[in-house]
């Protein structure tokens, strides 16, 4: 998986019981997942289609840092689904835990909205990497 965000935990991302607002780990990670399509894609024209079910397996604190990777893993006419995980830093052993993960599901649109297909060259470069 590639690293494509990084964000910290700030007083005004916490809910009610004093952890992240799972809403914000959501934004974060269709911000970074969309910016990563776009990049694949070699186009800024994608939009979020579908979120998959969202595990979220540990609480995420006040200051914590998260980084957030991602991973292509299906490549259709106009779409990319991209595997999202996010995980915690731990600064004292530098070892990273995983606190939330999702599949995400972006297409890419023209000027008027409507999907428009992934470039052919595009889609062999990306293909090529699946496959290897």
């Amino acid at each position: 998986m590639e690293l494509i965000s990084t964000k910290i935990c700030k007083t005004s991302d916490i809910g009610v019981n004093d952890n992240l607002f799972g809403g914000t780990m959501l934004s974060w990670m269709d911000e970074a997942g969309g910016s990563f399509a776009a990049v694949k894609c070699c186009s800024p024209n994608m939009i979020t289609l579908k979120v998959s079910e969202v595990i979220f397996k540990k609480p995420v604190k006040v200051k914590e840092h998260i980084k957030i990777y991602g991973q292509v893993i299906e490549l259709g006419r106009s779409s990319i689904k991209i595997l999202i995980e996010a995980k915690r830093i731990n600064f004292k052993n530098d070892v990273e835990e995983s606190v939330c993960s999702t599949e995400m599901l972006f297409v890419k649109i023209d000027e008027q909205g409507k999907s428009s297909p992934i470039d052919d060259c595009v889609k062999f470069n990306l293909l090529k990497k699946l496959n290897s």
